[in-house]
């Protein structure tokens, strides 16, 4: 009964605040609903001295949501599902060299880059932390986060292959993300790691190649399964079975669940487009589902972020290492792209305009706030996620809101030049 309650407030203000945003702020939908829940937050607390029950009520069903379990075991499954069926791999297969060295070999700078850099600052505003959780910090900022990407993404108007770039990147870097965050904490923790380049190699393959195959398996079963039936409500449980049984699977074999949705939402999606899988009608009727499933899913993720700030009572304390943690990542990006960019010979020549669309389009959201949320308290978690949560406000509200204009301004530039 308590998770029914749980989910029924959440619905009830997701409706409340996309009418309101709707009707009168006219932001997009996940900035909208996000922002309003941050504004609720600060009145609750505000008035948590005048109505002291109000605030323990409310500040208590928030941290009875468990946020990381609720976004990395059962809402990210379904929002990288859903955007990964909508991505042709013919276009995936044309950026394939960008998308495989920016979702691992960028994560890896970007990653130190931001340890590195903060570990050095840190002093300077009268806090120390030791290097290695410095390191977790960057690990768990350093990835796109896929669900912020892919909704901004469908308003701006990129091109098609920048937009695959993006949005490939932010799809499969989980993979690379989840292994080093995953080093680096039991590394802080103090537990004995077996740091060998066969080890990590191992556990790189066991939770990424693991993944992509069982996401695979699961798609071309599902997909077969579907060819031999004519109900669409069938098709879409089936696609549906396919996401939450996924994720059991790949819980208990222990590998990358995430990415697991990820292959099956391509297979799905390409191999549904071909002729005899799926009628037209048929083809429709689960698109649709899915994006209804995707503007659900994505104004509750947004919801609950706003809602976390509740959870973060010195918040103010950490404003200044906050705005100097959003400089690190943002250089952090853009020293991340640039530099493979310059090593590596792509098929297609990067010039300082797509640099500026790559770096400025990678936002962190609900991915690095879960993360965060899961450090143990002995690592500084307060202050990480703290520093976290400034990223990932400006990454959304500034990034998010601003990244239509650069697209624009680009693309104006470019037309004067030719």
């Amino acid at each position: 009964m308590e998770l029914y309650y749980s989910f029924s407030v959440l619905i009830v203000l997701t409706a409340v605040f996309s009418y309101v945003n709707e009707r009168f702020l006219k932001l997009p939908p996940t900035i909208g609903i996000m922002l309003m829940a941050m504004v609720v937050s600060v009145a609750v607390v505000l008035g948590g001295a005048a109505y002291p029950h109000l605030f323990q009520e409310f500040s208590g069903f928030i941290s009875n949501l468990d946020f990381t379990e609720v976004l990395m075991g059962a809402m990210l499954n379904f929002l990288l599902f859903a955007g990964a069926i909508h991505i042709k791999l013919a276009d995936l297969r044309e950026q394939k060299g960008p998308v495989m060295v920016f979702s691992t070999v960028s994560v890896l700078i970007s990653t130190f880059t931001v340890g590195l850099l903060l570990y050095y600052i840190l002093p300077l505003t009268g806090i120390s932390a030791p290097l290695i959780e410095c390191l977790v910090f960057g690990a768990l900022i350093s990835p796109t986060d896929p669900i912020a990407v892919l909704g901004i993404l469908k308003k701006v108007g990129v091109s098609k292959s920048l937009e695959t770039k993006v949005a490939g990147e932010s799809l499969f870097n989980d993979g690379m993300a989840v292994v080093v965050f995953v080093v680096l904490l039991q590394l802080a923790q103090g537990k004995e790691v077996d740091l060998s380049f066969g080890n990590v190699a191992w556990l790189f393959v066991k939770e990424a190649i693991g993944g992509l195959a069982l996401g695979i398996a699961l798609g071309v079963t599902g997909v077969r399964a579907m060819k031999n039936i004519s109900s669409h409500n069938v098709s879409a449980i089936i696609t549906l079975a396919i996401v939450m049984g996924g994720y059991l699977v790949a819980h208990a074999m222990h590998i990358s669940g995430p990415l697991a949705m990820v292959a099956s939402g391509l297979v799905v999606g390409n191999m549904s487009r071909r002729e005899g899988v799926l009628t037209d009608s048929a083809r429709d009727y689960l698109n649709k589902f899915w994006e209804l499933i995707d503007e659900i899913m994505n104004a509750i993720l947004f919801l609950i972020i706003g809602f976390e700030l509740i959870l973060i009572p010195d918040i103010t304390d950490y404003w200044q290492i906050g705005l100097v943690a959003i400089v690190l990542v943002l250089l952090a990006r853009w020293v991340s792209i640039w530099i493979p960019t310059k090593i590596i010979p792509f098929k297609t020549k990067f010039n300082n305009d797509t640099i500026r669309i790559l770096v400025w389009g990678g936002l962190r959201g609900g991915v690095s706030v879960a993360l965060a949320l899961s450090i143990d308290d002995r690592l500084h978690k307060e202050l990480f996620l703290s520093i976290t949560y400034f990223v990932v406000v400006f990454s959304i509200f500034v990034q998010g809101l601003t990244i239509g204009r650069v697209v624009k301004r680009v693309n104006e530039d470019l037309e004067e030049a030719l």
